[in-house]
């Protein structure tokens, strides 16, 4: 008979602190974290510093996720780049449709930081920089002049399907996103001029 053991303090921080920031934002009390993960204060401040290493470390066990989350979506797209880019929105778009949908995290919390010094702002941005790379390595494989400018533009479709998804409910913002995507992809073919 095997029993898995508990996690400890720090992983009970991560992933309740992963949730409850989520759910109710990054302005969470710490003394919901601290009871939502069963620890004592102490636990904190020993793994994490304080609060603001605890949001800093949560955003970027979230980005980790959240990047091989795409890759995974693209791959299952195939190998055509335009397929991979639109399996991106499409799947952005369920998810912005679902129930427990709040918005984007990178999005919230950074809206929410007010410390530009804050560590989760780092985050954020090499969070950013990393799907940017992505969106641009499929733009180059479609043959785009600009795919550093395609990869800005899909970037900031992205943000606007997710904050639309999360302040209007009952829109449909996944159709428009694909539609406007779907132009995106095509605007600017090889050779094009830029």
């Amino acid at each position: 008979m095997t029993s898995s053991a508990k996690p400890g303090p720090r992983e009970r921080l991560l992933l309740t602190a992963q949730e409850l920031t989520y759910a109710q934002g990054v302005g969470v009390g710490v003394d919901a974290l601290l009871k939502g993960a069963g620890v004592a204060r102490r636990s904190l401040y020993e793994h994490f510093g304080g609060k603001d290493g605890l949001i800093a470390e949560v955003l970027r066990r979230s980005t980790a996720e959240d990047v091989e989350r795409y890759r995974a979506t693209m791959d299952a797209a195939g190998a055509d780049p335009r397929a991979r880019l639109l399996a991106v929105v499409d799947r952005l778009g369920r998810i912005a449709a679902g129930p427990d949908f709040h918005g984007c995290r990178y999005l919230a919390a950074d809206l929410a930081l007010t410390d530009p010094d804050h560590p989760g702002h780092e985050v954020t941005r090499a969070y950013r920089r990393t799907l940017h790379g992505l969106f641009e390595d499929e733009f180059a494989a479609l043959g785009h002049v600009r795919p550093g400018s395609a990869a800005d533009q899909l970037l900031l479709l992205v943000d606007g399907l997710l904050a639309a998804g999360a302040t209007r409910p009952g829109s449909d913002p996944a159709a428009a996103a694909r539609e406007l995507a779907g132009h995106l992809i095509d605007a600017c073919p090889a050779g094009a001029p830029g």
